[in-house]
């Protein structure tokens, strides 16, 4: 009897730290760091930047459990075509998140003057996470207004919500772990034979993948807070991590599409 216990004790904490640290390194990804620095980049809050990966992680986990789960309870299987589109979507959301940062950075642009001729300046500052500039000059009959986006509309409705600030990075965790789910699954069919162990270990990895997201967003703030708070620079940052994303995304829109034959008639796909 003794000896049971102490297999299922060995066991389970053998579970439990394989599936956590492998968690906190499926957390360093590239496409999962690149997509929560475009959000991280907008501003140095270390509170809101670990807030930022505890909600990027619960979305993630909670993809991985539930598809992870119907995976390994049914023993379901994944077509290739709809393996491919489900990590397609992390490649479209990757190019939307970099072209938001992109329009954010040429919003916040200066301006020098105007239609005639006179000095205008602006001053660029955020609502929520949306950074833009109210331009205005100081000859007779001038003040500028920006547009009005989606973007800024939700902002001034919905910046004040911290529900608002937390969904963003809830939803791009959702969308990463719908990507990944069958092939942590089908993995871990691989390695644990039982499925109530398979099951623990989906939830522990996705523990493990929190933790290491929050690791990864405090680390980012506690670095751009070493630049204090120069504008310049959190605009040239919101433009580097929006090439760098929508580059990213065009990428691997591009493996999965052509290179895996997305749009063929054979689609390859292997789950990784």
């Amino acid at each position: 009897m003794f000896v049971l216990v102490l297999n299922l004790m060995v066991s389970f904490l053998s579970v439990v730290a394989l599936g956590f640290f492998l968690g906190m390194r499926h957390a360093t990804d590239p496409d999962h760091v690149i997509a929560v620095s475009t959000i991280v980049s907008r501003q140095a809050n270390v509170r809101r930047a670990a807030l930022v990966g505890t909600f990027w992680g619960i979305g993630h986990t909670l993809t991985i459990f539930l598809v992870g789960t119907l995976i390994i309870v049914f023993d379901l299987v994944i077509p290739p075509r709809v393996g491919l589109s489900m990590e397609l979507s992390v490649g479209l959301m990757l190019m939307i998140l970099g072209i938001a940062n992109v329009r954010s950075f040429l919003r916040s642009m200066p301006s020098e003057v105007d239609a005639q001729g006179g000095l205008v300046h602006s001053h660029a500052h955020s609502h929520g996470d949306y950074i833009h500039s109210h331009t205005h000059g100081h000859s007779p009959e001038v003040h500028l207004h920006p547009q009005n986006t989606p973007v800024s509309w939700m902002d001034r409705a919905f910046g004040g919500s911290n529900l608002y600030q937390h969904l963003r990075p809830l939803a791009i965790g959702t969308v990463h772990g719908l990507a990944g789910s069958a092939a942590v699954a089908l993995l871990v069919l691989a390695t644990i034979g039982n499925s109530r162990w398979a099951i623990a270990y989906l939830l522990v990895f996705g523990i493990g993948t929190i933790a290491g997201m929050m690791v990864i967003t405090v680390s980012l703030a506690s670095t751009l807070r070493l630049f204090g708070r120069s504008q310049l620079f959190f605009r040239r940052l919101t433009l580097a991590s929006g090439v760098l994303s929508l580059g990213f995304g065009l990428l691997l829109a591009y493996q999965i599409c052509i290179h895996s034959g997305l749009l063929t008639g054979m689609p390859r796909w292997t789950p990784q």
